[in-house]
């Protein structure tokens, strides 16, 4: 096949030779669907001008990855607009990167980086566990934001921004021991769950056995495999299992305020009521938390600033050319009980 140059590109494309040398060159006066047109028909033809090539190379690379584990999961939406934002501001590419709970999350940057030739890396939700040795294969910046691994804080090789999910989810717990509930069950994720569902019923264990309150597995009701888990659906279908255990439970935590949310929408179907037959209590802070009725005991979570705080150590990072150099951040955030109308005080039995 003959080479192309740049009338052959802008004749594919039924546009003027100016504008692909503007999408090129990425200049702010041409249409996004034009432009990103352009760029495909170009990257299709493995065409780069001579006089262009030092400017396409640059816009290509200077692209900056969320990969995430998670994506129905409406806690991640904000961070993700922040993120998006903040990275355009500083005039770099934002990529979005779904990872499906079974894939490797090292695995699939490393692929990203190869095609993509990114520049930095930020790993939203899921479970990490990986030695020194498979992430220095990464070789361009990385930080992980609310990402689950009880080892990231004694690992100076990461940079890592979250809450301490088990402490909150005691804290949580304990908030609901203190009302008076001895019987309190729990709406988790799976058995095999490695990530911030697996923390957090850790620290709603660990609140029991505090309280003097023996740990029945048969308070436990786990989500289904193949289900979303952090959604109101899940929360419903949970809900209605309790109920129909026979359980006698007077309280249940949910590992995430929307679960909470379908939890209450189970009981109020069943002809009963929050809380003055289940006190309901979540976690994670989110506005529509705060809006339901009634409004939900949550644990709030400081979202943007968790977020800023990532991007943040990410552009700290990429400023050292050096590796060596890059100073790696571990950053937890305190969290905050927020009492709504969802639970109550009751009388010990």
């Amino acid at each position: 096949m003959d080479t192309l140059n740049i009338k052959d590109i802008a004749k594919i494309c039924g546009v003027g030779v100016s504008t692909v040398s503007r999408a090129i060159n990425n200049h702010p006066d041409i249409n996004e669907e034009t432009k990103n047109r352009i760029l495909e028909v170009i990257r299709e033809n493995h065409y780069i001008p001579n006089n262009s090539a030092r400017n396409l190379k640059r816009s290509v690379s200077k692209t900056i990855a969320v990969l995430i584990k998670g994506i129905d999961n409406p806690f991640f939406y904000s961070m993700l607009r922040i993120f998006e934002e903040e990275i355009q501001k500083k005039r770099y590419s934002f990529l979005l990167h779904r990872v499906e709970e079974a894939e490797d999350e090292v695995d699939v940057a490393i692929e990203l980086i190869k095609e993509k030739r990114l520049k930095g890396i930020i790993f939203l939700g899921g479970h990490f566990c990986q030695n020194k040795e498979k992430l220095e294969q990464l070789d361009i910046p990385f930080v992980l934001s609310t990402v689950a691994n009880t080892d990231t804080m004694q690992n100076s090789f990461l940079s890592c921004v979250s809450v301490d999910d088990f402490q909150e989810s005691y804290k949580m717990v304990d908030h609901l021991c203190s009302l008076g509930h001895r019987r309190i069950g729990i709406l988790a994720a799976t058995p095999q769950d490695e990530s911030i569902g697996r923390l957090r019923l850790e620290g709603y264990r660990r609140a029991l056995m505090d309280h003097g309150i023996q740990y029945d597995p048969a308070w436990c009701f786990y989500s289904p495999e193949h289900v979303n888990w952090y959604t109101m659906a899940n929360g419903y279908s949970l809900m209605k299992k309790l109920m129909a255990s026979g359980q006698n439970l007077t309280a249940v935590f949910a590992i995430s305020d929307s679960i909470a949310i379908g939890a209450c929408k189970a009981v109020f179907d069943a002809g009963k009521s929050v809380p003055e037959d289940y006190s309901i209590a979540g976690f994670d802070g989110l506005d529509m938390a705060h809006y339901y009725n009634p409004a939900i005991t949550t644990i709030h979570q400081p979202v943007e600033e968790m977020a800023y705080e990532t991007i943040r150590i990410l552009f700290e990072q990429l400023k050292s050319r050096n590796p060596e150099q890059r100073t790696n951040q571990q950053k937890i955030f305190q969290a905050r009980l927020v009492e709504g109308q969802s639970t109550k005080r009751i009388d010990r039995t």
